[in-house]
């Protein structure tokens, strides 16, 4: 196992992923914000170099001090062979299975194989299964009524990061707050405003540099809120040369009707995200 630290090895490996995209999605867009200043400090630890069949990406060790944080504790993979990914995974070195973490990656074999790991080593495995929406560019342009002197559109500041975590499904925890005032500072994001300046619409990105917390008030969907936004965030992205894609759920088909209206393909295939937890309660 080894830690690529140095910055033309780095540059070889974004290229190689680049080749192996989208199944290396989320380790790739982790390895170009690493190149573009690692603003959540992750590292690549490989197999082997330069012939490699495992690539894992992970938080510097000095980055989680906290056990329980799955939030901030972020994996990504990405593989040749099964059998590499699970010789990664099962080492203690790779990963630290005594401490709560999140796995993501889009090939067929890494559920079974961290399932299978988790089981032997007694802790709690729970996954969330994905699909994986793609846009080739940017989105196309927003209703022109978003335009007016109704709604306009913004960039979220860390005060807002106490809304974004009362509304997501995950948060409600001081964990989810600093894990979102963590993404509002250092990755792109974008929000639309009603003219007092109350959020109405928002999305993030996140270290995989997936489009991530998307969310429109109740009151307000169905009126091209999320299309506005999204034209902005992915603008963003594609302007640093990033890829724009995110993760849906199966049976959000409204979700997917309006990734599909501004662009974004449906690929088949899953994309997992995993949390692992060696205790349920997360919220002490």
């Amino acid at each position: 196992m080894l830690i690529l630290t140095c910055p033309s090895k780095l540059q070889l490996l974004e290229g190689v992923l680049r080749k192996s995209l989208p199944q290396a999605l989320p380790v790739y867009g982790t390895v170009m914000h690493i190149n573009r200043g690692n603003p959540a400090q992750h590292e690549v630890v490989v197999d082997s170099w330069p012939e490699f069949k495992a690539v894992l990406t992970r938080p510097c060790k000095e980055v989680v001090k906290d056990t329980w944080d799955y939030y901030a504790n972020l994996h990504a993979t990405f593989y040749r062979d099964v059998d590499a990914c699970r010789a990664m995974l099962e080492n203690a070195e790779a990963i630290d299975w005594s401490k709560a973490f999140q796995l993501q990656g889009i090939q067929d074999g890494m559920y079974e194989v961290a399932r299978d790991i988790a089981k032997a080593r007694h802790v709690h495995l729970k996954p969330y299964l994905y699909q994986t929406a793609l846009h080739p560019g940017p989105p196309a342009s927003c209703p022109s009524w978003l335009k007016s002197d109704s709604f306009h559109i913004g960039t979220l500041i860390p005060s807002h990061a106490t809304v974004l975590n009362e509304v997501w499904e995950f948060g409600g925890n001081n964990r989810s707050l600093c894990y979102l005032e963590m993404l509002v500072c250092y990755f792109p994001n974008a929000c639309l405003m009603d003219k007092e300046g109350q959020l109405v619409s928002w999305s993030l990105s996140d270290p995989f540099a997936c489009l991530s917390h998307g969310y429109t008030f109740p009151q307000y969907r169905g009126q091209g809120c999320m299309g506005a936004v999204l034209q902005s965030i992915s603008k963003k992205m594609h302007a640093s040369g990033f890829p724009l894609y995110c993760g849906v759920l199966p049976e959000n088909r409204s979700s997917k009707q309006a990734l599909k209206h501004q662009g974004f393909h449906i690929l088949p295939g899953t994309y997992y995200m995993l949390i692992v937890t060696p205790a349920l309660d997360l919220k002490k």
